[in-house]
């Protein structure tokens, strides 16, 4: 497990956003309690996920916008940068926002695991707790090596209080303030 670098980060925020403001566009970068993390490019199965979330949210809640690869200011104090691979927030939310977002107007982060061997670290451990900091009310992950969706509710100290796990083909009730139920069958397709 990596330990947390918080007290002695590997550089500043402002050096950080220096840096990736520099990385070249194939290159995705979070700084995640203190320290630099490299964030994997998604593959078709994963770019196929996220269009499957956008649309179930346009139907549901058309007056919110899935806003995908959104740069959020997370954890205690708003000293991380995360990457999420989507944020729910009511439609002009982000208008006139630069690269980092305030979490202010989130009601939802998105991530879909990636196969990478930092994934397990990064998606179900460091990402909650980052934005159940920043306090962001739900926290979905999709994940692919599990075949399951976690939904992280209640966000309280730096931890989210509450996650129920769901199997792929589950039907997934997304609690308020996001209110949107999930058909997760077709999840199913996206998991090679």
């Amino acid at each position: 497990m990596t330990p947390r670098t918080t007290d002695r980060p590997q550089m500043s925020v402002e050096e950080f956003e220096e840096l990736e403001r520099n990385a070249p566009e194939t290159v995705r970068l979070e700084f995640i309690n203190g320290r630099v993390v490299v964030k994997p490019m998604p593959d078709g199965n994963h770019r196929e996920i996220c269009m499957w979330l956008l649309r179930q949210c346009m139907q549901q809640r058309p007056e919110l916008g899935l806003y995908p690869e959104s740069g959020l200011k997370t954890e205690a104090y708003r000293k991380g940068r995360a990457r999420a691979d989507g944020v729910l927030a009511p439609t002009g939310s982000f208008r006139g926002h630069g690269e980092w977002s305030d979490t202010s107007a989130v009601l939802m982060a998105v991530e879909i695991t990636s196969f990478d061997s930092d994934t397990h670290h990064r998606d179900r451990v460091e990402k909650p707790d980052g934005y159940a900091a920043a306090g962001i009310p739900v926290y979905l992950l999709i994940d692919r090596d599990d075949c399951s969706v976690t939904v992280f509710t209640d966000p309280e100290g730096g931890r989210y209080r509450k996650l129920e796990n769901h199997r792929f083909g589950a039907m997934v009730q997304l609690p308020a303030p996001v209110g949107i139920t999930l058909a997760t069958e077709s999840l199913k397709d996206y998991v090679d």
